[in-house]
């Protein structure tokens, strides 16, 4: 087998996820950051700020879950059992906030209830994709290839933790995309959520940097041992100084920068997730060559991949180019 086929398909992968985290985390943060709005029309201008997005962000979803069946179908075989009531919740989650994101234009008579929609299906989608991410650090019990653990595994307190840590990122990418997006009371009213929010994520980010190296000897081998420690300093160093650009563009009034400080803040987090599970894509035993599919469906896809990439990239900066802007009252996509 060529050993770069599944490196690439990782590669892939971890860009779509990283993709799906950023630009879904950010209208899931609008719908976390919901019920703090004091009138119905301050809801209507922050639903506003995410309609021609929301439903498009959503495709890297399926690119990096199509990815890993199609590219690691025995990560996919392994993963799923043992993932499969957060990822069944968490995609029901997605369906709840895509029906209220639409019936609540139209339904003006039920609109607080599919307020409650939108916002819960917000919260519950970001919570268990943090218990997700929290499931797979962990590890997974794998026993001759297959999963050999309980249906409840993955509900421990790290998972949990990880879930209010995602759920709290995203509601800091929601408050900073407001910023960005609108003005007057809405804008004043997310600058004061983002900086307790900025608090909060380096709080968390802090704690999950200290439990896995602690709670997991791969881990704390990973990033402890010579010379691995001076190679991999950077990482925490520059996201603690992400972190502080971050809280003083928020409390000198920038608009655009607290965003993409934001999703650096992402960036440089999933960075240290992939530092320290690479080359295992169901820890602690399977890594990408041993779960990866035969040479030839890995190249088939991939030709796709490359001819399809380009064009969903250039729908994503076509379409947000041509909605760029403040979103004033009155104004929306619908």
């Amino acid at each position: 087998m060529e050993w770069y086929l599944p490196v690439i398909w990782g590669f892939i992968i971890g860009v779509a996820v990283i993709m799906y985290v950023v630009l879904d985390g950010f209208d899931l943060g609008i719908g976390i950051l919901f019920p703090f709005a004091k009138e119905e029309r301050e809801r209507d201008v922050m639903m506003n700020t995410v309609a021609p997005f929301w439903d498009g962000n959503e495709t890297w979803l399926i690119l990096g879950g199509g990815g890993l069946w199609v590219a690691f179908p025995k990560a996919y075989a392994v993963v799923m059992p043992a993932l499969y009531l957060p990822v069944i919740i968490m995609l029901l989650a997605l369906v709840f906030r895509g029906v209220a994101f639409e019936f609540r234009w139209v339904a003006a008579s039920s609109r607080r209830l599919w307020n409650f929609a939108f916002s819960a299906g917000s919260l519950v989608a970001a919570f268990f994709q943090g218990i997700i991410l929290g499931g797979l650090l962990q590890g997974i019990t794998v026993k001759d290839g297959a999963f050999a653990g309980g249906p409840l595994d993955w509900a421990t307190p790290f998972a949990l933790l990880c879930g209010v840590g995602v759920v709290v990122g995203y509601a800091l990418l929601g408050a900073t995309w407001l910023l960005v997006k609108t003005e007057g009371t809405i804008a004043d009213r997310a600058r004061s959520h983002a900086i307790p929010l900025l608090l909060g994520v380096i709080v968390l980010m802090g704690l999950v940097s200290l439990w896995t190296p602690l709670a997991f000897d791969r881990i704390a081998t990973r990033w402890f041992s010579q010379p691995n420690i001076f190679f991999l300093a950077p990482v925490p160093i520059v996201t603690a100084a992400l972190a502080y650009f971050v809280w003083h563009w928020l409390r000198t009034g920038r608009e655009m920068l607290p965003f993409f400080g934001t999703i650096g803040l992402f960036v440089l987090g999933f960075l240290g997730l992939a530092i320290s599970t690479f080359p295992y894509l169901v820890p602690p035993s399977l890594t990408v060559w041993q779960t990866a599919a035969a040479p030839p469906s890995q190249i088939l896809m991939l030709f796709g991949v490359i001819f399809l990439l380009p064009v969903v990239l250039g729908y994503i900066v076509f379409v947000y180019w041509i909605f760029r802007g403040k979103v004033r009252e009155g104004e929306g996509y619908h």
